[in-house]
């Protein structure tokens, strides 16, 4: 029953958010949409933020499923931009409310997830340093996260394929170069 409640809020913040911008929005009009109490709302999140970081974390996580590893990553970013445009009145009107910083906080740890299956992936069989999987996985997360961010900011203007084709011809066997660059210097560092 608490995920189908969560998804019934789901429903009706993105109804009201075609409406209204996000900072106009009340507990009330979300609960009254979804024929619920304030308290039954307060039951699930602590407030209308936690909601919407609920909603964008939900959503993205269904588009990466199954999509999170080296040769199934871009089919995953594919999704994400796709996922956003779909939602796009629900996602412009938080990226133009909550504003870059939170929205970078909310694709951040989904980017850095689908990068560290990628990195481990890439690794599997070598000794390299878990610090040093993280550090790689993170540096392509920014670029990752930076490339979507600058999307929103430009009104989603360019397609989503055309993007990601750009971003994959960019980064194509870089990763694991950066993995095979990081392992070599590891043993180095090991012998001196």
């Amino acid at each position: 029953m608490s995920n189908f409640t969560k998804k019934a809020l789901e429903t009706s913040l993105k109804r009201l958010l075609v409406q209204k911008p996000l900072n106009k929005i009340t507990i009330q009009d979300i609960a009254d949409d979804c024929g619920i109490s304030r308290m039954t709302f307060y039951y699930h999140f602590k407030d209308i933020y936690d909601l919407v970081e609920w909603v964008c974390v939900e959503d993205a996580q269904a588009a990466l499923k199954g999509r999170k590893t080296y040769d199934t990553w871009q089919q995953g970013y594919l999704e994400l931009f796709r996922l956003v445009a779909e939602n796009r009145a629900f996602i412009s009107n938080i990226y133009r409310c909550v504003g870059r910083e939170q929205a970078e906080r909310y694709l951040t740890p989904l980017a850095d997830h689908l990068l560290c299956n990628v990195v481990d992936e890439l690794a599997r069989g070598m000794v390299l340093r878990a610090e040093d999987k993280a550090f790689i996985a993170r540096v392509y997360s920014y670029a990752f996260v930076g490339v979507m961010l600058d999307w929103l900011k430009d009104d989603m203007k360019e397609p989503p394929e055309q993007l990601v084709e750009r971003f994959a011809l960019v980064i194509q066997d870089s990763i694991s170069g950066a993995v095979n660059r990081m392992r070599k210097d590891g043993q180095r560092s090991e012998k001196s």
